[in-house]
C-alpha cells in the first residue's frame, strides 16, 4: 500500500496535479506519524484505517463548510475524498450492510439498547472481512433497529 501511495504521488507530481499531490502528501504524513508512534512499519490494514480516518475528517468538515456557504471548500474536500477513496476497497451498499446487521440481530436476539455492544461485536468482523463500510452509518442503522424493539 505504501509503495502504491508513493508511486501515485510521483505520478501526480509529474502530471502537475497539485490537488492529488497535496492530498497524497497529507496521507503520507499521517502514515509517517503513526509509524513513528508505533516504532515500526504499518500493515496495509493499518494504513487503510488511516485513510478511512482522513476521509472521515474531510466528511466531517464538509457539513461545516456547507453551512457556511463555502462551496469552494466543499468542492475541494469532495475532490480530496474522491482521491482518498481510490485507496479504499469498494464500500458496501446499504442493503449489504443491512443484511449483515439483520443476521447479527437473528443470532443475538437483542432485547434493549444495552445490547448494542454485542451487535457491534458480531457485525464488525464481518464488515471488515468483506469491504469498507461507513461505521457512522452502521452505528445509526443498529441504533434505529434497537429502538424498534
Amino acid at each position: 500500500m505504501k509503495e502504491r501511495i508513493q508511486k501515485d504521488m510521483i505520478e501526480a507530481m509529474k502530471a502537475h496535479d497539485k490537488k492529488k499531490t497535496d492530498t497524497i502528501k497529507s496521507v503520507k504524513a499521517a502514515i509517517q506519524m503513526e509509524e513513528i508512534k508505533a516504532k515500526r512499519d504499518l500493515t496495509d490494514e493499518e494504513i487503510m484505517n488511516i485513510i478511512v480516518k482522513q476521509v472521515k475528517m474531510r466528511k466531517d468538515a464538509l457539513s461545516d463548510f456547507e453551512k457556511a456557504g463555502r462551496n469552494d471548500l466543499v468542492d475541494s474536500y469532495n475532490e480530496e475524498i474522491n482521491i482518498l477513496n481510490e485507496y479504499l476497497p469498494k464500500q458496501l451498499t446499504d442493503e449489504e450492510v443491512n443484511v449483515i446487521i439483520d443476521e447479527a440481530f437473528e443470532l443475538i436476539k437483542p432485547t434493549s439498547q444495552s445490547d448494542m455492544g454485542k451487535i457491534m461485536k458480531e457485525v464488525l468482523p464481518k464488515l471488515k472481512a468483506r469491504a469498507y463500510a461507513d461505521m457512522g452509518k452502521v452505528n445509526q442503522i443498529i441504533k434505529n433497529k434497537l429502538s424498534k424493539i
